[in-house]
Protein backbone atom coordinates (compact mmCIF):
# COMPACT_ATOMS: atom_id res chain seq x y z
CA UNK A 1 0.00 0.00 0.00
CA UNK A 2 1.47 3.34 -1.07
CA UNK A 3 1.33 6.18 1.41
CA UNK A 4 0.80 9.89 0.75
CA UNK A 5 1.58 12.64 3.24
CA UNK A 6 -0.36 15.87 2.70
CA UNK A 7 1.40 18.92 4.12
CA UNK A 8 -0.88 21.97 4.13
CA UNK A 9 -1.35 25.26 5.98
CA UNK A 10 -4.84 24.86 7.44
CA UNK A 11 -6.95 22.30 9.35
CA UNK A 12 -8.93 19.88 7.22
CA UNK A 13 -12.37 21.04 6.05
CA UNK A 14 -11.97 24.77 6.70
CA UNK A 15 -9.97 26.38 3.88
CA UNK A 16 -11.51 26.55 0.37
CA UNK A 17 -8.17 26.14 -1.39
CA UNK A 18 -7.60 22.82 0.38
CA UNK A 19 -11.17 21.58 0.26
CA UNK A 20 -11.48 22.03 -3.49
CA UNK A 21 -7.95 21.20 -4.59
CA UNK A 22 -7.23 17.95 -2.78
CA UNK A 23 -9.51 17.17 0.17
CA UNK A 24 -12.48 16.24 -2.01
CA UNK A 25 -10.34 13.60 -3.75
CA UNK A 26 -9.42 11.82 -0.51
CA UNK A 27 -12.04 9.08 -0.85
CA UNK A 28 -10.97 8.35 -4.42
CA UNK A 29 -7.33 8.02 -3.39
CA UNK A 30 -8.33 5.64 -0.61
CA UNK A 31 -10.40 3.59 -3.05
CA UNK A 32 -7.26 3.29 -5.21
CA UNK A 33 -5.45 1.76 -2.26
CA UNK A 34 -3.47 4.76 -0.98
CA UNK A 35 -3.00 5.33 2.73
CA UNK A 36 -3.24 9.04 3.54
CA UNK A 37 -2.02 11.27 6.33
CA UNK A 38 -2.90 15.00 6.48
CA UNK A 39 -0.68 17.31 8.52
CA UNK A 40 -1.76 20.98 8.67
CA UNK A 41 0.56 23.66 10.01
CA UNK A 42 -2.17 25.11 12.26
CA UNK A 43 -4.38 23.16 14.63
CA UNK A 44 -8.01 24.26 14.46
CA UNK A 45 -8.01 26.44 17.59
CA UNK A 46 -4.74 28.08 16.61
CA UNK A 47 -6.06 28.70 13.09
CA UNK A 48 -9.19 30.43 14.39
CA UNK A 49 -7.19 32.57 16.83
CA UNK A 50 -4.48 33.49 14.36
CA UNK A 51 -6.87 35.45 12.12
CA UNK A 52 -8.50 37.35 14.95
CA UNK A 53 -7.15 40.67 16.19
CA UNK A 54 -5.11 40.78 19.40
CA UNK A 55 -3.72 37.83 21.39
CA UNK A 56 -0.20 38.49 20.13
CA UNK A 57 1.48 36.27 22.75
CA UNK A 58 -0.93 33.43 21.99
CA UNK A 59 -0.20 33.74 18.27
CA UNK A 60 3.55 33.58 18.84
CA UNK A 61 3.08 30.49 21.00
CA UNK A 62 0.89 28.82 18.34
CA UNK A 63 3.36 29.51 15.55
CA UNK A 64 6.31 28.29 17.62
CA UNK A 65 4.46 25.11 18.53
CA UNK A 66 3.52 24.56 14.88
CA UNK A 67 7.13 24.95 13.73
CA UNK A 68 8.31 22.34 16.22
CA UNK A 69 5.60 19.98 14.95
CA UNK A 70 6.82 20.51 11.39
CA UNK A 71 10.38 19.64 12.43
CA UNK A 72 9.15 16.52 14.22
CA UNK A 73 7.31 15.52 11.05
CA UNK A 74 10.63 15.09 9.26
CA UNK A 75 11.31 12.02 11.39
CA UNK A 76 8.11 10.36 10.10
CA UNK A 77 8.85 10.55 6.37
CA UNK A 78 10.48 7.18 5.76
CA UNK A 79 7.27 5.26 5.01
CA UNK A 80 5.73 7.77 2.61
CA UNK A 81 6.00 7.40 -1.18
CA UNK A 82 4.70 10.87 -2.05
CA UNK A 83 4.70 14.18 -0.17
CA UNK A 84 1.93 16.48 -1.42
CA UNK A 85 2.67 20.07 -0.36
CA UNK A 86 -0.15 22.57 -0.77
CA UNK A 87 1.24 26.12 -1.06
CA UNK A 88 4.02 25.78 1.56
CA UNK A 89 5.14 23.76 4.56
CA UNK A 90 5.53 26.84 6.79
CA UNK A 91 4.09 30.36 6.40
CA UNK A 92 7.30 32.20 7.30
CA UNK A 93 10.96 31.83 6.45
CA UNK A 94 12.91 29.93 3.80
CA UNK A 95 11.85 26.48 2.48
CA UNK A 96 13.97 24.47 4.90
CA UNK A 97 11.36 21.74 5.39
CA UNK A 98 10.87 21.33 1.65
CA UNK A 99 14.64 21.18 1.08
CA UNK A 100 15.12 18.45 3.67
CA UNK A 101 12.21 16.43 2.25
CA UNK A 102 13.55 16.59 -1.31
CA UNK A 103 17.33 16.71 -0.91
CA UNK A 104 18.06 14.92 2.37
CA UNK A 105 15.32 12.26 2.36
CA UNK A 106 14.96 12.14 -1.44
CA UNK A 107 11.16 12.06 -1.33
CA UNK A 108 8.90 12.79 -4.29
CA UNK A 109 7.27 16.17 -3.71
CA UNK A 110 4.05 17.01 -5.50
CA UNK A 111 3.82 20.77 -5.15
CA UNK A 112 0.37 22.37 -5.50
CA UNK A 113 -0.70 26.01 -5.58
CA UNK A 114 -3.74 27.96 -6.80
CA UNK A 115 -2.59 31.58 -6.44
CA UNK A 116 0.36 33.64 -7.64
CA UNK A 117 2.00 33.02 -4.27
CA UNK A 118 5.42 34.20 -5.45
CA UNK A 119 3.82 37.70 -5.41
CA UNK A 120 1.79 39.68 -2.89
CA UNK A 121 -1.60 41.37 -3.23
CA UNK A 122 -0.66 44.03 -0.66
CA UNK A 123 0.39 47.41 -2.03
CA UNK A 124 1.99 48.66 1.19
CA UNK A 125 3.75 45.53 2.46
CA UNK A 126 6.68 46.30 4.73
CA UNK A 127 10.22 45.14 4.01
CA UNK A 128 10.15 43.04 7.16
CA UNK A 129 6.99 41.22 6.10
CA UNK A 130 8.41 40.63 2.65
CA UNK A 131 11.56 39.15 4.16
CA UNK A 132 9.63 36.92 6.57
CA UNK A 133 7.25 35.62 3.90
CA UNK A 134 10.21 34.69 1.67
CA UNK A 135 8.08 34.31 -1.46
CA UNK A 136 11.08 33.48 -3.62
CA UNK A 137 10.90 30.04 -2.06
CA UNK A 138 8.14 29.13 -4.54
CA UNK A 139 10.62 28.83 -7.42
CA UNK A 140 12.98 26.75 -5.27
CA UNK A 141 10.22 24.33 -4.28
CA UNK A 142 9.21 24.05 -7.94
CA UNK A 143 12.79 23.07 -8.82
CA UNK A 144 12.95 20.39 -6.12
CA UNK A 145 9.57 18.84 -6.89
CA UNK A 146 8.77 15.60 -8.67
CA UNK A 147 5.63 17.20 -10.13
CA UNK A 148 3.99 20.62 -9.87
CA UNK A 149 0.20 20.97 -9.81
CA UNK A 150 -1.14 24.41 -10.80
CA UNK A 151 -4.67 25.77 -10.91
CA UNK A 152 -4.46 27.46 -14.32
CA UNK A 153 -2.26 28.26 -17.34
CA UNK A 154 -0.87 31.47 -15.82
CA UNK A 155 0.44 29.67 -12.75
CA UNK A 156 1.73 26.77 -14.85
CA UNK A 157 3.69 29.14 -17.08
CA UNK A 158 5.52 30.44 -14.00
CA UNK A 159 6.23 26.93 -12.67
CA UNK A 160 7.56 25.68 -16.03
CA UNK A 161 10.43 28.15 -15.77
CA UNK A 162 11.80 25.91 -13.00
CA UNK A 163 10.33 22.45 -13.61
CA UNK A 164 9.23 20.82 -16.89
CA UNK A 165 6.90 18.38 -15.12
CA UNK A 166 3.98 20.76 -14.55
CA UNK A 167 0.32 19.80 -14.76
CA UNK A 168 -2.75 22.04 -14.82
CA UNK A 169 -5.05 20.78 -12.09
CA UNK A 170 -8.08 23.12 -11.98
CA UNK A 171 -9.90 23.89 -8.77
CA UNK A 172 -12.99 21.71 -9.02
CA UNK A 173 -16.53 21.49 -7.69
CA UNK A 174 -18.31 18.50 -6.19
CA UNK A 175 -21.50 18.89 -8.22
CA UNK A 176 -22.87 15.54 -7.07
CA UNK A 177 -22.92 15.75 -3.27
CA UNK A 178 -22.10 19.37 -2.37
CA UNK A 179 -22.83 22.05 -4.98
CA UNK A 180 -26.16 20.76 -6.19
CA UNK A 181 -28.94 22.72 -7.87
CA UNK A 182 -31.74 21.35 -5.76
CA UNK A 183 -33.60 24.62 -5.33
CA UNK A 184 -35.14 26.88 -7.97
CA UNK A 185 -34.07 30.51 -7.75
CA UNK A 186 -36.59 33.32 -7.89
CA UNK A 187 -38.28 33.53 -11.29
CA UNK A 188 -40.12 36.79 -10.71
CA UNK A 189 -39.25 40.43 -10.27
CA UNK A 190 -40.60 40.54 -6.71
CA UNK A 191 -37.16 40.00 -5.18
CA UNK A 192 -33.75 39.47 -6.75
CA UNK A 193 -30.74 38.66 -4.60
CA UNK A 194 -27.29 39.54 -5.89
CA UNK A 195 -24.61 37.75 -3.87
CA UNK A 196 -20.88 37.45 -3.31
CA UNK A 197 -18.96 34.82 -1.38
CA UNK A 198 -15.32 34.67 -0.35
CA UNK A 199 -12.78 35.25 2.40
CA UNK A 200 -11.69 38.45 4.12
CA UNK A 201 -8.62 38.66 1.88
CA UNK A 202 -10.76 39.23 -1.25
CA UNK A 203 -13.44 41.49 0.22
CA UNK A 204 -11.50 44.52 -1.05
CA UNK A 205 -12.38 43.55 -4.62
CA UNK A 206 -16.08 43.69 -3.85
CA UNK A 207 -15.64 47.28 -2.75
CA UNK A 208 -14.54 48.35 -6.23
CA UNK A 209 -18.08 48.16 -7.65
CA UNK A 210 -20.07 49.57 -4.70
CA UNK A 211 -21.05 52.69 -6.71
CA UNK A 212 -22.63 50.42 -9.35
CA UNK A 213 -24.53 48.47 -6.72
CA UNK A 214 -25.78 51.69 -5.10
CA UNK A 215 -27.03 52.95 -8.46
CA UNK A 216 -28.86 49.69 -9.07
CA UNK A 217 -30.64 49.71 -5.72
CA UNK A 218 -31.87 53.26 -6.30
CA UNK A 219 -33.53 52.17 -9.53
CA UNK A 220 -34.63 48.68 -8.46
CA UNK A 221 -35.97 48.46 -4.89
CA UNK A 222 -36.63 44.72 -5.36
CA UNK A 223 -32.88 44.05 -5.33
CA UNK A 224 -31.38 42.51 -2.19
CA UNK A 225 -27.71 41.97 -1.43
CA UNK A 226 -26.03 39.03 0.28
CA UNK A 227 -22.42 38.46 1.34
CA UNK A 228 -21.10 35.15 2.66
CA UNK A 229 -17.68 35.57 4.25
CA UNK A 230 -15.67 35.17 7.43
CA UNK A 231 -15.86 38.91 8.07
CA UNK A 232 -18.67 41.43 7.60
CA UNK A 233 -17.67 44.16 5.11
CA UNK A 234 -20.63 46.30 6.30
CA UNK A 235 -21.52 47.40 2.81
CA UNK A 236 -23.33 50.76 2.47
CA UNK A 237 -26.33 49.15 0.79
CA UNK A 238 -30.02 48.82 1.63
CA UNK A 239 -31.54 45.35 1.95
CA UNK A 240 -28.07 44.02 2.73
CA UNK A 241 -27.59 40.73 4.62
CA UNK A 242 -24.31 39.33 5.88
CA UNK A 243 -24.07 35.60 6.51
CA UNK A 244 -20.98 34.36 8.27
CA UNK A 245 -19.42 31.48 6.36
CA UNK A 246 -20.03 28.09 7.95
CA UNK A 247 -19.37 24.79 6.30
CA UNK A 248 -22.76 23.51 7.52
CA UNK A 249 -24.76 26.38 5.94
CA UNK A 250 -22.57 27.30 2.96
CA UNK A 251 -24.76 25.59 0.34
CA UNK A 252 -28.12 26.69 1.72
CA UNK A 253 -26.82 30.27 1.91
CA UNK A 254 -25.61 30.13 -1.69
CA UNK A 255 -29.03 28.88 -2.77
CA UNK A 256 -30.43 32.28 -1.80
CA UNK A 257 -28.49 33.95 -4.63
CA UNK A 258 -30.20 34.73 -7.94
CA UNK A 259 -27.06 36.33 -9.41
CA UNK A 260 -23.44 35.84 -8.32
CA UNK A 261 -20.74 38.49 -8.77
CA UNK A 262 -16.96 38.31 -8.90
CA UNK A 263 -15.26 41.69 -9.51
CA UNK A 264 -11.46 41.72 -9.84
CA UNK A 265 -8.82 44.24 -10.88
CA UNK A 266 -6.50 43.08 -13.65
CA UNK A 267 -3.00 42.71 -12.22
CA UNK A 268 -0.24 40.12 -11.82
CA UNK A 269 -1.76 38.75 -8.60
CA UNK A 270 -5.38 38.42 -9.75
CA UNK A 271 -4.38 36.73 -13.02
CA UNK A 272 -3.37 33.78 -10.88
CA UNK A 273 -6.86 33.39 -9.40
CA UNK A 274 -8.65 30.14 -10.28
CA UNK A 275 -12.21 31.42 -10.67
CA UNK A 276 -13.62 29.51 -7.73
CA UNK A 277 -16.42 31.97 -6.95
CA UNK A 278 -17.69 31.80 -10.51
CA UNK A 279 -17.54 28.00 -10.45
CA UNK A 280 -19.53 27.85 -7.21
CA UNK A 281 -22.25 30.05 -8.67
CA UNK A 282 -22.40 28.14 -11.95
CA UNK A 283 -22.54 24.73 -10.27
CA UNK A 284 -25.70 25.85 -8.50
CA UNK A 285 -27.39 27.29 -11.61
CA UNK A 286 -26.62 30.88 -10.63
CA UNK A 287 -25.52 33.13 -13.53
CA UNK A 288 -22.08 34.62 -12.88
CA UNK A 289 -21.24 38.26 -13.57
CA UNK A 290 -17.48 38.55 -13.42
CA UNK A 291 -14.38 40.50 -14.36
CA UNK A 292 -12.67 38.78 -17.34
CA UNK A 293 -9.33 38.40 -15.56
CA UNK A 294 -7.10 35.35 -15.93
CA UNK A 295 -8.91 32.02 -16.06
CA UNK A 296 -12.29 33.77 -15.61
CA UNK A 297 -12.24 34.37 -19.38
CA UNK A 298 -12.21 30.60 -19.91
CA UNK A 299 -14.79 29.79 -17.26
CA UNK A 300 -17.49 32.28 -18.28
CA UNK A 301 -18.32 32.80 -21.94
CA UNK A 302 -19.85 36.26 -22.20
CA UNK A 303 -23.60 36.04 -22.74
CA UNK A 304 -23.69 32.28 -22.24
CA UNK A 305 -23.12 31.29 -18.57
CA UNK A 306 -23.09 34.91 -17.44
CA UNK A 307 -21.49 38.21 -18.32
CA UNK A 308 -17.97 39.63 -18.35
CA UNK A 309 -17.64 43.27 -17.28
CA UNK A 310 -14.71 45.66 -17.63
CA UNK A 311 -16.34 49.02 -16.79
CA UNK A 312 -18.92 50.47 -14.40
CA UNK A 313 -21.27 50.90 -17.35
CA UNK A 314 -20.99 47.20 -18.26
CA UNK A 315 -21.51 46.10 -14.67
CA UNK A 316 -24.67 48.21 -14.45
CA UNK A 317 -26.04 47.15 -17.85
CA UNK A 318 -25.51 43.41 -17.42
CA UNK A 319 -26.69 43.24 -13.83
CA UNK A 320 -29.76 45.24 -14.82
CA UNK A 321 -30.43 42.80 -17.65
CA UNK A 322 -30.42 39.85 -15.27
CA UNK A 323 -32.48 41.67 -12.65
CA UNK A 324 -35.23 42.26 -15.21
CA UNK A 325 -35.09 38.88 -16.99
CA UNK A 326 -35.69 35.87 -14.74
CA UNK A 327 -35.91 33.57 -17.77
CA UNK A 328 -32.42 34.61 -18.86
CA UNK A 329 -31.13 33.97 -15.33
CA UNK A 330 -32.55 30.46 -15.46
CA UNK A 331 -31.14 29.73 -18.94
CA UNK A 332 -27.67 31.02 -18.11
CA UNK A 333 -27.72 29.17 -14.81
CA UNK A 334 -28.42 25.83 -16.50
CA UNK A 335 -25.66 26.41 -19.05
CA UNK A 336 -23.23 27.28 -16.27
CA UNK A 337 -23.97 24.12 -14.33
CA UNK A 338 -23.48 21.99 -17.42
CA UNK A 339 -20.11 23.61 -18.06
CA UNK A 340 -18.99 22.84 -14.52
CA UNK A 341 -20.11 19.22 -14.87
CA UNK A 342 -18.23 18.87 -18.16
CA UNK A 343 -14.97 20.63 -17.31
CA UNK A 344 -14.67 21.72 -13.66
CA UNK A 345 -16.20 18.93 -11.59
CA UNK A 346 -14.53 16.33 -9.40
CA UNK A 347 -15.77 13.61 -11.73
CA UNK A 348 -14.39 15.27 -14.88
CA UNK A 349 -10.98 15.91 -13.26
CA UNK A 350 -10.50 12.73 -11.22
CA UNK A 351 -8.23 10.94 -13.69
CA UNK A 352 -6.16 14.10 -14.06
CA UNK A 353 -5.72 14.48 -10.29
CA UNK A 354 -4.94 10.81 -9.70
CA UNK A 355 -2.23 10.92 -12.37
CA UNK A 356 -0.19 13.09 -10.02
CA UNK A 357 0.57 9.93 -8.03
CA UNK A 358 2.00 7.86 -10.88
Amino acid sequence: MKKILFICPYPQGLAPSQRFRFEQYISQLEEKGFHLSIKPFFEEKAYQAFYQSGNFISKIHSITRSYFKRLALLFQLSSFHYIFIHREATPLGPPIIEYVIAKVFGKKIIYDFDDAIWLTDKTNESGLTEMLRCRRKVRAICKWSYKVSCGNHYLAAYARQYNPNVMINPTTIDDFELHVSGQSHEESNDKVTIGWTGSHSTLKYLGTIIPVLQSLEKRYPQVHWSVIADRDPKLPLKNYVFRRWKKETEISDLHKFDIGIMPLPDDAWTRGKCGFKALQYMAMCIPAVISPVGVNKEIVQHGNEGYCCTSYEEWFTHLEDLILNPEKRATMGKKGRQKVINAYSVCSNSANFLSLFQ
